[in-house]
Parts: C-alpha cells; sequence; structure tokens
C-alpha cells in the first residue's frame, strides 16, 4: 500500500497524550481501575483511513462510536500508519504500549504480502508482537485481524500467507477476525480508485465485519 503517512499518523502523537500520565498499581505495575479502558487500533493504512476526506470515517472510529453508542465507555487510540509492515509496527509497538490499553486490535501483514515479505517473517513479527503485549499487560485483550494475499501472488505464496492468522490465532489463543476485508474486497464501489482501499462505505462495512469480534472482549 502506498507509503504515504496520512493525517492520522500526524494526529496520533495528539492522541495518545502523555504516556506517563495513566496511573499505576504500584504492587502489579498495571493500570488502575480508574484508568479510562481504551482500545488501540494497530495497523497499516486499512486501519489509518487512507484516502478518506475525514479521517473519523476510518473503521476504528466508526466502530467505537458504534459499541459507545451501546452504552459501553471506551477512549481510542487509532495508531495506524500508512505503509506500515510488520517489522515497523514491531519497531514501533513499545511507543504505543504506553497507552496501557484495555483492548489492543492488531492488524498488519497486508504490505507485507504486496511486497512479497517470507510469510515465516511477517508470522514471527506478529508472534513477536502478540507476546510482548502478553508479556507487558497480561489483563490487555488482543484482536487479531486477518488478511488475505491477492490473486497476483501465487498459489503458494497464498496458500502460505493465508495461514498465517488462523495458526497464531490458534497458537496463541486469541480471537480472530479472519478476513478484514471480507464485505468489500473485489466490489468496485467500495473501493477507492486504486482498488485496495475501502471508501467511506466500506469502512462502515470493514466496521460491521469487526463488530462481532470485538463485541466479546468489552466490559461496562
Amino acid at each position: 500500500m502506498p507509503y504515504f503517512i496520512t493525517i492520522v499518523s500526524l494526529l496520533f502523537l495528539f492522541q495518545c497524550g502523555n504516556p506517563s500520565d495513566p496511573e499505576k498499581d504500584k504492587k502489579t505495575g498495571f493500570p488502575s481501575e480508574n484508568q479510562p479502558k481504551r482500545i488501540l487500533y494497530f495497523g497499516d493504512s486499512l486501519t489509518a483511513g487512507y484516502g478518506l476526506l475525514n479521517y473519523e470515517d476510518a473503521w476504528p472510529h466508526v466502530l467505537t462510536n458504534r459499541i459507545n453508542g451501546e452504552g459501553y465507555s471506551y477512549q481510542m487510540t487509532n495508531a495506524g500508519v500508512s505503509g506500515d509492515t510488520t517489522s515497523g509496527g514491531l519497531g514501533r509497538l513499545e511507543w504505543v504500549l504506553a497507552e496501557k490499553p484495555s483492548i489492543f486490535v492488531l492488524e498488519l501483514g497486508a504490505n507485507d504480502m504486496l511486497r512479497g515479505i517470507s510469510p515465516k517473517v511477517t508470522k514471527e513479527n506478529l508472534r513477536t508482537m502478540v507476546k510482548q503485549i502478553k508479556s507487558q499487560y497480561p489483563n490487555t485483550k488482543i484482536l487479531l485481524v486477518g488478511m488475505m494475499a491477492t490473486p497476483n501472488m501465487g498459489k503458494k505464496y497464498a496458500s502460505a500467507f493465508n495461514s498465517i492468522y488462523p495458526e497464531l490465532a490458534k497458537e496463541e489463543n486469541i480471537p480472530l477476525v479472519p478476513f478484514i476485508l471480507e464485505k468489500v474486497a473485489t466490489i468496485r464501489k467500495l473501493n477507492q480508485k486504486d482498488g485496495i482501499h475501502p471508501t467511506e462505505a466500506g469502512h462502515k462495512l470493514v466496521a460491521d465485519t469487526v463488530y462481532p469480534y470485538l463485541k466479546p472482549l468489552l466490559e461496562k
């Protein structure tokens, strides 16, 4: 996906706030009960809302507004950076974890696929991120968001890549959204001119796709 830092990634600095502000329990090092619950969406241009006129039309914002409208109370951080790979995500993970999320939504790997990076590398990067989150914040719930290879990558590569997410979800015992673009892939009117990034209407359907997997992780 185009290596372009959207307004979301620029505003990310402001959304995060001061990493040292949230209170910690002095004994456990975990966020205190008084700290607001937060969902951290960690991904690439699909999460960042690449190409949208208003970044708040991106699916993480649509989804968070929906669940809060149902009586939940979650703050959110959209940590989507266009062009990011799993290696890039691994490099910035420590910084975003300063947000101390209650729920961590991990959406990365599409750019690895488009660049032909070995699925073994992608899987191990994702696994390392999952393990780091678990180690640093055992109480944080992780939702893995899956991607599927495009047909032009070839059957062998596609088979290896497509198995990354279900295998990792099973091995690490975390819930999985099988395919983030399930409702929008290949549908021209739901994608921008590049045929890759969803339109505003497409992002609403992506939010619908993720919703049933995120809802069981929510707490009032």
